[in-house]
């Protein structure tokens, strides 16, 4: 089923220096629920009212916590679904809002709703990376989250198919690609960590995403 989009309110997407915890409870206001249900139903405004709750209960939580919380969520709230499937087209990458309003979404879209996600409950974008890799168990491209605590800790791996947090060192079923976040784009090198470069898919897809969202085409 292919839904039109509506222009829904902005969800704390602006990637700057101050913490986003101060945008939450005013991006979840009464136009965003009332054009939510319009677009998706009844059921899409329960999940968001659990996600709004879970970012409101969290804001104090410490940061192993959040990444911890918002894995399980997502894990337990969405449905995988391929873009083929879910939007029709070869690649789709959603919105937080469209993956909570439609309750599916590939990897991708896992991804992408836990990394906003835990920028607004004030995670440092430096500590998160998206990554694409290679599922080896299923010979298919994949994507995941890492998140790093610090420069001597270990890189973990948040991941929609396999619900433990595990460092990547034990996550061997998956072969890094490359990784990247709003501030650019990283080949694999030394367990997801190498050169900067550009003029990628994912820049370009990231980039399209970030536009979609600040301009409320959500």
């Amino acid at each position: 089923m292919i839904v039109k989009h509506l222009r829904l309110p902005c969800l704390f997407i602006a990637l700057s220096a101050s913490p986003a915890t101060a945008y939450i409870s005013q991006s979840f206001s009464y136009d965003f629920y009332h054009q939510l249900t319009l677009e998706y139903g009844d059921d899409a405004t329960a999940r968001a009212k659990r996600w709004q709750s879970l970012l409101e209960s969290s804001k104090l939580s410490s940061d192993w916590d959040k990444v911890n919380k918002i894995n399980n969520f997502f894990n337990r709230e969405i449905i995988y679904k391929t873009d083929s499937e879910l939007w029709k087209k070869h690649d789709y990458w959603a919105s937080p809002a469209e993956t909570i309003g439609q309750g599916m979404g590939d990897c991708e879209d896992f991804v992408i709703a836990k990394f906003f996600s835990l920028i607004a409950l004030g995670i440092p974008e430096e500590k998160l990376r998206l990554m694409y890799v290679r599922h080896l168990k299923v010979n298919q491209p994949h994507m995941v989250l890492l998140y790093t605590e610090n420069k001597t800790a270990k890189t973990v791996v948040l991941d929609n198919f396999n619900p433990q947090i595990l460092p990547t060192s034990l996550r061997r079923d998956l072969k890094p690609i490359y990784s990247f976040n709003g501030q650019g784009l990283w080949t694999a090198k030394a367990k997801g960590r190498g050169k900067k470069v550009t003029n990628s898919r994912g820049v370009s897809a990231w980039r399209d995403l970030v536009s979609k969202i600040e301009k409320n085409n959500i």
